[in-house]
């Protein structure tokens, strides 16, 4: 095709103007920094930021996270309500509409609508891209008297302004479900949730946060008096104080306000927080550049003048060693590096800072000299430490360590020296470290086996660390030496280091030991993605016909036995002989596994099939999606118009208007009996069952296969003995069934006995010939690698801190609380 015509095919009509929801639902990274399990949390995080705004302005005191049963989230506040009126230059619509569907709307542009502290919410952006990026949300406001609601799907409204009820409370809720058409992975994952929300309750001293998981049950509360001060000394917890009371410093300077606390360690690394108008900043900006600057310049100085330094020169870096401090500031316009805010970038908050961080730490030295000292010389003892650090770097340079005569005894190199396609194992033992050694591509794949655990950097020195062989080794086998800058990664040796150890609890210890030196000394191996861990199988399942089969996951090893009772059984109903078998028997089978999650939900809410099969409220294929206490008598409907119909006629019935019941006082046990106030006969109490939506879409597609909520409840007896009205047919057996929701369990054990004897479970790679460890873990084609990343570097840091740590309680608290995660145990 020639240039003109190129030109020609290339016109006006190819130009696209994308107003704000469709915008952003085509980039969404643009406004929530991306699609993954970040991205994902982020949108909580414009949610409860919010609120905190609210908080931070005096307008609310408390606030609750809450991941419901289907995985939607609830935000709900007690603060005034987002306004419902109507915008006469928005062509009359309600406020409330605006703000969740119009980018660059909202209350934080001009003080006069009470937001005069800084406040992290500035574009107007953010709660428009979390309902555009939500397969639906839903609203509901209490202000002015009256709770107000409105829902939407995909950003757009469905359900217009409702005004439900009178109430004397106000605040908002907001329920949404992320769009997995936009998410890979819709799961939220609670201990991300509690880490930042525990971080907001300790930079706003008073607010009171809750969050509530009811998938699993788990909640916390949060609430600090002192704030920072107890922010502090919780990331000191797996560390020795040098000083029990946290240096304290605020101040104004102009427009911006400095709230800081700081305290010394017997550690090896700095952990500094910073933060603008409550918003986490994990690269700082330039509260931290005036941080470091004041820092420095006022120990410096302390010591020159207390002639505490003799021949010692010391750094920003040495004054650091040790140090655990929180940054914030509040400023009205705060400037950052993207939506996500990753860095800030106001010029003027650099020199406010350091002004006042200079003068009130110089005064705090003047006022409690032994304490100055102390902290002095454990700058003096990390000049010393990094001067003998910079002296073995040296030597290891010196000794070749990016040369091949510099090069491990143990490795076994590979021939090429294409970083592109290289790679090298970092191997547990000498066995396993043979077997890969023997299967690998030499030509790409290089070996280093591994002797035992290797030290925990996290409790020592950096000269320790350099002096011990097996951590000299690594670092020679990568090819980057101690303190790597970014120039230094890009003359690696391989492309990717790939951690491959056993599937048991030590292989778990050294990997976490490999995984905490290269956090601490390696770090940019890690942030520029260079770092993998294998994932050898966990089963080995031999077929009739000899072949073999590797399996890598538990929930993919309960998915196959399924697949193999499926393909050697047929499903048959008693009543009219219908036969389910091959295709499809298999989507049945995805439908039935589909629909056991929300109905566990549904049953966990007090409310089985059973009852609604025998109070009829299965009807044309549904279920009913509302339920309306008033006083204790409960009312069901199938869509909101029939729940608003039936409201409206009451209220004129009764003559006046129903008291909606206070959302924060409801318990979230819905089992418990209403509290008095919500049990009063002129009261209303409305529960959204969610998980309803995907049930009755579910139920929709068992009905097209003649399939009816009654096949999903369990037959019972009759004339005493237990009725089963389907069986599972095989070549040998039957397997009766009382309800279709047996189906799945019975499968997995019908599975198990068909291919019984020829499962193998993996508990080591030394189990493994070097044909095997190639098919399942080496071979490129084939493998499974996990790419560690740097998602959330301040909370990998404190899981390293709290892991690897001198401390045992904290372990211990860590331990207790995640028990019950655990999905692999080796017993």
């Amino acid at each position: 095709m020639d240039e003109t015509k190129k030109t020609q095919d290339y016109g006006a009509s190819n130009i696209r103007a994308l107003e704000g929801i469709e915008g952003i639902r085509l980039r969404p990274a643009m406004y929530i920094g991306g699609t993954d399990l970040v991205g994902l949390h982020h949108l909580v995080f414009e949610l409860t930021d919010n609120v905190l705004d609210e908080y931070v302005n005096n307008h609310a005191s408390m606030m609750t996270v809450k991941i419901n049963s289907d995985n939607s989230v609830t935000v709900s506040d007690d603060g005034r309500g987002i306004p419902v009126g109507t915008m006469e230059k928005q062509g009359n619509k309600s406020a409330l509409e605006i703000v969740f569907t119009k980018i660059h709307a909202g209350g934080k542009f001009d003080r006069e609508s009470g937001y005069a502290t800084g406040t992290g919410g500035l574009h107007g952006v953010g709660i428009t891209a979390v309902n555009a990026c939500s397969e639906w949300l839903e609203v509901e406001v209490r202000r002015e008297g009256h709770v107000w609601t409105m829902e939407f799907a995909k950003g757009e409204m469905t359900s217009g302004l409702t005004k439900l009820g009178t109430t004397d409370q106000t605040g908002t809720k907001v329920t949404f479900m992320p769009d997995p058409t936009i998410f890979p992975d819709t799961t939220f994952v609670y201990e991300t949730l509690r880490k930042r929300l525990q971080d907001a309750a300790f930079l706003n001293a008073g607010v009171k946060i809750r969050l509530v998981d009811e998938r699993s049950g788990q909640s916390d509360e949060f609430h600090y008096e002192d704030g920072l001060v107890e922010f502090v000394k919780h990331l000191n917890r797996a560390d020795n104080p040098l000083h029990p009371d946290v240096i304290k410093i605020e101040g104004k300077d102009g427009v911006t306000v400095v709230d800081m606390a700081m305290q010394y360690n017997d550690g090896y690394s700095e952990n500094i927080r910073c933060y603008a108008n409550g918003i986490y900043n994990p690269e700082g900006g330039t509260h931290l550049s005036g941080f470091r600057t004041a820092l420095t310049r006022t120990l410096n100085s302390y010591g020159k003048k207390e002639n505490i330094f003799k021949d010692a020169t010391l750094t920003g870096e040495d004054f650091r060693e040790g140090l655990a401090a929180v940054i914030t500031v509040r400023i009205p316009n705060p400037q950052f590096e993207s939506q996500t805010k990753i860095k800030l970038t106001n010029s003027e908050v650099d020199g406010a800072v350091a002004t006042i961080v200079q003068e009130q730490l110089n005064k705090f030295m003047e006022e409690n000299p032994q304490l100055a000292k102390k902290i002095l010389q454990k700058g003096i003892l990390a000049a010393e430490a990094r001067e003998a650090a910079k002296k073995q770097r040296e030597m290891v340079r010196r000794k070749g360590a990016l040369t091949t005569g510099g090069l491990p005894e143990k490795l076994r190199d590979c021939r090429s020296r294409e970083l592109d396609i290289t790679e090298v194992y970092l191997v547990e033992g000498d066995s396993a470290g043979g077997s890969a050694d023997t299967g690998r591509d030499s030509n790409t794949q290089a070996i280093m086996p591994l002797r035992g655990k290797i030290l925990n950097v996290e409790k020592a020195q950096l000269v320790k660390v350099l002096d011990n062989a097996e951590i000299s080794n690594i670092f020679k086998a990568i090819g980057i030496p101690p303190g790597a800058e970014l120039e230094d990664i890009t003359k690696r040796r391989y492309g990717k280091i790939i951690l491959m150890t056993d599937a048991d609890v030590d292989g778990s210890h050294i990997r976490t030991l490999l995984l905490t030196f290269l956090f601490r000394h390696m770090r940019l191996l890690v942030q520029e993605r260079c770092i993998y861990i294998a994932q050898p199988p966990l089963y080995k399942v031999t077929q009739k016909n000899k072949q073999v089969r590797y399996v890598q996951t538990h929930e993919t090893m309960m998915r196959e036995l399924i697949e193999v009772a499926q393909t050697n059984s047929k499903l048959v109903f008693r009543s009219d002989g219908a036969i389910f078998e091959g295709e499809n028997f298999a989507k049945l089978i995805g439908i039935m596994r589909e629909l056991n999650e929300p109905l566990e939900t549904l049953e966990r809410r007090g409310v089985t099939l059973r009852f609604l099969q025998q109070n009829d409220l299965y009807q044309d294929g549904k279920l009913p999606r509302y339920q309306v206490l008033i006083g204790k008598d409960p009312h069901w409907f199938y869509d909101k118009a029939g729940m608003e119909q039936f409201l409206e006629e009451e209220k004129v019935r009764r003559g006046t208007e129903f008291e909606v019941a206070d959302d924060q006082q409801k318990k979230t046990d819905q089992e418990q009996e209403l509290d008095e106030k919500a049990a009063a006969a002129s009261q209303l109490y409305m529960i959204d069952m969610h998980e309803i939506r995907k049930i009755n879409s579910l139920l929709q597609q068992l009905k097209d296969y003649g399939i009816q909520l009654n096949d999903l409840i369990p037959a019972g007896l009759k004339d005493g003995e237990v009725v089963y009205p389907y069986y599972l047919e095989t070549e040998k057996k039957e397997i009766q069934l009382t309800s279709l929701r047996d189906l799945l369990m019975d499968m997995r054990k019908l599975g198990e006995d068909l291919i019984q004897g020829r499962i193998t479970r993996f508990k080591g790679l030394g189990e493994m010939d070097a044909e095997e460890l190639w098919m399942t873990t080496m071979d490129p084609e084939t493998r499974n690698l996990l790419q560690v990343t740097m998602e959330d570097a301040a909370a990998a840091d404190e899981i390293f801190r709290v892991l690897m740590g001198d401390h045992v309680e904290p372990r211990r608290e860590f331990i207790e609380k995640h028990a019950l995660d655990v999905k692999e145990l080796d017993v």
